[in-house]
């Protein structure tokens, strides 16, 4: 938090009730703002899904919100180490370095667990140890180049959708992909839809029309689910629902590291 550190634990203590503690210098920051990181304020009155699944999703869990740390920077990182690699590829990535550069968190956390590096931090991270964490030159030249002007993209918390996602994308290496998920983890955008997501165009079409669209079909297919489509997307994978066919095995996690 701008005012430092913090460690949380939120507990789910009822349907409409949830109890948070936090330890370190960010502590009241982040309590005072909890309400609104839970996206409490969030009016989605006017979404009313025609599909049925997308209906009966939203029946069984009328009240799932999105998430918004407003933290910029701090989700454009693994964002963009998640870009074209596979997920296990990229969290190995971000443990490494969050280890390497970043601090212990403040209280009782687990045992291993730290504190992302600032982005003065990010600045100064050599390419070597980038490297050595299986992190390819383009992807580190994105975080770097993100982290020399951080300030600017933090002030995409206070604009609309739009104006967000230009100032997102304004930092060469970040496309519609990376900006769609960083503003569903810091802004709580509920109509980021991660278009060229290796597997979401083929999941929201077997899902919804049981055959496999691809990224143009899918952001058509959405269009009158605006502006609630990455809610829709969410109801659909916290209900079970999203699901597809499974024609071949797992593809093989690459390391460039020992080159």
């Amino acid at each position: 938090m701008p005012s430092g550190t913090v460690t949380f634990r939120a507990t789910q203590a009822g349907r409409n009730v949830v109890d948070v503690r936090a330890w370190g210098e960010g502590s009241e920051e982040l309590l005072d703002g909890f309400p609104k990181m839970l996206c409490l304020d969030d009016d989605h009155s006017d979404f009313v899904p025609a599909h049925p699944k997308i209906a009966e999703a939203h029946r069984r869990f009328p009240d799932l919100r999105m998430l918004r740390t407003g933290r910029v920077f701090e989700s454009l990182v693994p964002a963009v180490l998640e870009q074209k690699v596979h997920g296990i590829a990229a969290w190995a990535s971000w443990r490494q370095l969050v280890r390497r550069f970043g601090e212990r968190a403040p209280g009782p956390a687990p045992h291993g667990m730290f504190v992302s590096p600032s982005a003065e931090t990010w600045r100064y991270v050599p390419s070597w140890e980038f490297h050595r964490a299986n992190v390819d030159p383009r992807r580190a030249k994105t975080i770097v180049t993100a982290a020399r002007i951080a300030d600017r993209l933090e002030e995409a918390v206070g604009m609309n959708r739009v104006d967000a996602e230009a100032r997102l994308r304004s930092v060469p290496g970040i496309g519609i992909w990376t900006a769609a998920e960083i503003a569903q983890r810091a802004l709580g955008d509920s109509d980021a839809v991660s278009v060229g997501d290796f597997h979401l165009a083929a999941l929201v079409g077997w899902t919804l029309l049981g055959r496999p669209l691809d990224d143009d079909g899918m952001v058509e297919y959405l269009e009158p689910l605006r502006p609630h489509r990455y809610r829709a997307i969410r109801l659909l994978e916290v209900a079970g629902f999203a699901t597809k066919p499974k024609f071949g095995p797992r593809t093989a996690v690459t390391d460039h590291s020992w080159h």
